[in-house]
């Protein structure tokens, strides 16, 4: 390059100025790096100080500070943020404790709240205790006959019923720290002081953890410790306030009394206090499992395969064996005659929620029923097939089945044979005590948070019965006269059957819409999963197919997906429809149960929704006449449909139930010769039931809730 001399000599002095006094720009540099290493060093400094809000305090001096004589800093760490007190009051007396309580906890500088148990929303609230660092305080009466009293009703229903939920799990509440005292009178000898022992239960069940042991107050001054209900609850505020301070201190333990300066010297002696505390629980619960009746026991009634400690596993399997024994006798006896051999079938069917009606029967307030009342959303017929779920009746009018499912949710405690040998009640008994006692439920939702009141209204007129709760409707010899019972009362039917009784099917009267449950595809894989009584139980499982397919209202197949146990059936479930050529086919993922010695499911047999989506496409590939119509992810469930239910390409899967009822009348009318098929009474479904919408199944109309802890969706159908 042809560049100037002067421009070569003006960079050459610059950079040989530069190199002759290197030792000071290196020097400068260095200071600047100096610089900049202190100010992030005290940076760093200010903000260690400011995790103890920028001040230094010094340390309390206790005698858990003293270590070797010297004092010992430990960072300010909460162990108790504050003590909420709840309270379930009918005459004032354990509002006027919770207040008392309330100004002693302030005393010691802590924040506390006063909760009237009509006011709480346990589904929405309880399971934030888990993680708050409160001390949460019981102060329950029980009222007449061992109810709890009208504002704390609510809330002991909904604890009971999660304690006895396999939904919830066993570990729902672990985290969450708590302490009872009860309100009540010796004189009730039956029913002293039930609500406060059951709601100390069921907390324990869900692995809440009792800092104290559950304390007992008595109105009846003979028998009271301390002469007065007042003086139990000054003696126990006292021994509550020493047990707040031990844990605000951080203590985990606490103390047994036999030692000195308030510290144990073993843990032995706690540890045998708590697990015989937890043993008399699990007497008490033998006593009401045994000795109670089934009108008891519709307030207070238990799951004993719900949560099983190991020091009680030995009583319970004893109890095992005995309704065992007591089953084998009752099916021995061929049929049920007498007042005692019925209190028998009553104590094997009752489980918490479900009211029996005579000797065979049944009815239970659904999850689903109950969600949409409070706005929640409804079940998957809500969604398929557009049911008001908060007006829908689940019931049976046999408990009896025919099955040994491996997935059943009754643990396969309700009788089973091949025929019916019971003593049979009158259809008209049956429904008039099975919607008497599903209005009595709703009746309970009254007040409670959340619930809509119009809702509320609807839900105490029935207009759905989902024949379906346990066991085998179509056993009873008189379902026609059953079915047409609700038709009469305007109530649409949904009939489910195992499909080992092809002579019933055939001989059924129109029903809304007949399910069967078709839980395997093959010989083999249908003994295993069902595990049914017949020795014939292929051709008669085989024939109920066919005799469906002879049928014109809507039919339904019903597939319940097993991982591992029946997901790799496709061409032989495609055989399957192709026999009986159902309506619609409902998918399902199995639903986990909660462990039992009759079934070996674990929730790894338990789909994933993305799992059964999976499956549905892949079924609906092998059959031509049929797509995929709607999805109720809640559910992990999905529709397929026959693709003449999609009308100038719209889905019609949607029932006209006043239509259907109108059909159904004019049926009756005239003897059976006015007949009408499926498509008399369809309705165009929804754009949010649909496939592949993005609400998947779930009505926009209401609020969709997820509980906090549930990591895994098995909340089934």
């Amino acid at each position: 390059l042809d560049v100037p001399l002067d421009t070569w000599n003006y960079f050459y002095a610059h950079l040989m100025s530069l190199w002759l006094n290197r030792f000071y720009i290196y020097s400068c540099a260095a200071f600047g790096i100096s610089v900049w290493l202190c100010i992030q060093f005290i940076t760093k400094t200010k903000k260690q100080g400011e995790k103890y809000s920028g001040k230094i305090t010094p340390p309390k001096v206790t005698e858990d500070g003293l270590a070797n004589g010297y004092k010992s800093l430990e960072p300010n760490v909460v162990h108790v943020s504050g003590v909420k007190i709840f309270y379930g009051s009918q005459t004032g007396t354990a509002k006027r404790f919770a207040g008392i309580l309330a100004e002693a906890v302030v005393s010691l500088n802590l924040s506390v709240e006063v909760i009237n148990m009509r006011d709480y929303d346990p589904d929405d609230c309880l399971v934030e205790e888990t993680t708050s660092k409160n001390i949460c305080v019981f102060l329950v009466a029980t009222y007449t006959d061992g109810l709890p009293t009208e504002n704390a009703a609510w809330f002991c229903k909904w604890l009971e019923e999660a304690a006895n939920d396999f939904r919830f799990g066993k570990t729902y509440l672990e985290g969450m720290r708590y302490a009872v005292f009860g309100l009540g009178n010796s004189l009730y000898v039956d029913h002293y002081n039930t609500v406060g022992k059951s709601i100390d239960k069921w907390l324990w069940m869900l692995s809440a953890s009792r800092i104290m042991t559950r304390a007992e107050g008595d109105c009846n001054v003979a028998k009271s410790k301390h002469s007065s209900i007042e003086a139990d609850f000054g003696a126990w505020k006292v021994k509550f306030l020493s047990r707040l301070q031990a844990l605000s201190k951080g203590e985990k333990k606490s103390c047994s009394g036999n030692c000195k300066r308030g510290k144990c010297k073993s843990q032995g002696n706690l540890s045998k206090e708590g697990s015989d505390h937890e043993e008399r629980a699990s007497e008490q619960e033998e006593e009401e499992l045994f000795e109670t009746t089934s009108e008891e026991e519709s307030g207070s009634e238990e799951d004993i395969n719900s949560v099983i400690d190991v020091e009680d596993l030995g009583k319970v399997m004893g109890h095992m064996k005995k309704a065992k024994v007591l089953h084998t006798k009752i099916l021995e006896t061929s049929i049920v005659s007498s007042p005692k051999s019925s209190r028998c079938l009553n104590f094997l069917s009752s489980y918490p929620g479900y009211r029996l009606i005579g000797t065979h029967s049944g009815v239970k307030l659904c999850r689903w029923t109950k969600s949409m009342l409070r706005g929640r959303g409804g079940c998957y017929k809500h969604t398929f097939y557009g049911i008001e779920s908060h007006r829908c009746m689940e019931t049976t009018p046999s408990l009896a089945c025919a099955n040994k499912c491996v997935f059943c949710w009754r643990h396969h405690t309700n009788p089973v044979g091949t025929e019916w040998r019971w003593k049979m009640d009158q259809p008209e008994m049956i429904l008039q005590e099975a919607i008497e006692n599903h209005q009595n439920m709703i009746k309970q939702f009254k007040g409670v948070p959340g619930v809509r009141a119009d809702r509320f209204e609807e839900g105490m007129m029935v207009k759905h019965c989902a024949l379906s709760l346990v066991g085998e409707p179509i056993m009873y010899p008189e379902i026609n006269r059953f079915l047409k019972l609700l038709h009469s009362r305007n109530i649409s039917s949904f009939l489910v059957t195992n499909a080992q009784f092809p002579v019933e099917i055939r001989n059924l009267e129109p029903v809304t819409q007949l399910y069967v449950s078709v839980d395997a595809s093959t010989k083999e894989s249908l003994k295993k999963i069902d595990r049914p009584l017949f020795k014939d139980f292929w051709q008669r499982f085989l024939d109920s197919l066919k005799a469906l397919a002879e049928k014109q209202q809507r039919t339904v197949y019903r597939l319940t997906l097993v991982k591992a146990w029946n997901v790799d059936e496709l061409k032989a479930y495609a055989e399957l429809v192709s026999l009986g050529k159902p309506d619609f086919i409902e998918v399902k993922g199995v639903t986990y149960c909660g462990e039992s010695s009759a079934s070996n499911l674990t929730m790894a047999n338990v789909p994933w929704h993305e799992e059964v989506v999976h499956f549905v496409q892949e079924l609906a590939a092998f059959l031509p006449d049929y797509a995929v119509a709607c999805e109720h992810e809640h559910s992990n469930c999905l529709l397929i449909a026959h693709k003449k239910f999609k009308i100038d390409g719209e889905w019609w899967t949607w029932i006209d139930y006043d239509h259907f009822q109108e059909l159904v009348q004019d049926y009756e009318k005239s003897g059976g010769s006015k007949t009408f098929t499926v498509a008399d009474y369809v309705a165009r479904t929804p754009h949010w039931a649909m496939f592949g919408a993005r609400e998947k199944g779930f009505d926009p109309m209401d609020t969709r809730f997820h509980r906090k802890n549930k990591a895994k969706d098995i909340s089934g159908c």
